[in-house]
Parts: structure tokens; C-alpha cells; sequence
């Protein structure tokens, strides 16, 4: 499978379709480029039911995780992140000048049919906002 066309996935990036359901008849992986562009981020969201599995090939990413991404992690090209299955987590390029590119595998042939935005603080990192009173 040669992709030659990209597609905005449901959180908002870029993606080149590598391995689905719908171009192999995979029935339990998907595997794709996804471009983060200059500045960019993901809208925050989670995959419901399948876990993740990202290499960064190229830049800087801060990923923020958990119910109010409260937690954050930093990976550069080489490193390898898992996300279990319904982390909301939001990926943010750390560069204003070069795209952040990676390879995302996921245990699901469709996985875009099972991407489930999430509310985000207006600060990632800061945590859930207080209750009211």
C-alpha cells in the first residue's frame, strides 16, 4: 500500500492511510502516517476501545493525557509512545517551523469510526477547572 493522497482525520491532522479495513481487509489494525504541521496540535480526543501505538519519525511533541490533560510527556523523533485505550490525550508540535510526523498503529482496521472528541481546558496542563460552588 502506497499512499498517495492524505485525509483530515476526525482530530484534525493529516493522515496518510497506510493499513485499514477499507485498503487490505485488515479486520483488527490500522497503521498511518499523521503530520502534525508547524505550531499545530490534534483537538483533544481519545480512541474508544483501541490502544495506540506511535513512533515519532521526525520533530517534537508535548502529548497532554487524562481526563482534564492534566499530565504531559514530551517525545523526539526516535521515541516510541503507547496510549491505552480511551486516554484522552492531545498532541501539540513543539516546533513553529518544521512538522512533527508519525507513524500510528492502532488495534482497530477503523479506527477514525471510534475517535471520540474531548472536552480540553482552555490551558492544557493546568487540570480540571474548579467546580462552582
Amino acid at each position: 500500500v502506497r499512499p498517495l493522497a492524505s485525509s483530515t482525520s476526525r482530530q484534525g491532522l493529516q493522515q496518510f492511510v497506510g493499513i485499514s479495513g477499507a485498503n487490505s481487509g485488515a479486520r483488527g489494525l490500522s497503521m498511518n502516517r499523521v503530520v502534525i504541521p508547524p505550531g499545530g496540535r490534534a483537538a483533544a480526543h481519545r480512541h474508544v476501545g483501541s490502544e495506540s501505538a506511535i513512533y515519532l519519525l521526525a520533530g517534537s511533541v508535548q502529548t497532554f493525557y487524562g481526563t482534564c490533560l492534566e499530565k504531559t510527556v514530551i517525545n523526539r523523533a526516535g521515541d516510541f509512545l503507547f496510549i491505552p485505550a480511551g486516554v484522552p490525550h492531545m498532541p501539540v508540535n513543539l516546533s513553529n517551523s518544521e512538522a512533527a510526523i508519525a507513524i500510528v498503529a492502532r488495534n482497530d482496521a477503523n479506527e477514525q469510526e471510534h475517535v471520540a472528541l474531548h472536552d480540553a481546558p482552555a490551558t492544557p496542563g493546568t487540570g480540571c477547572p474548579a467546580p462552582s460552588p
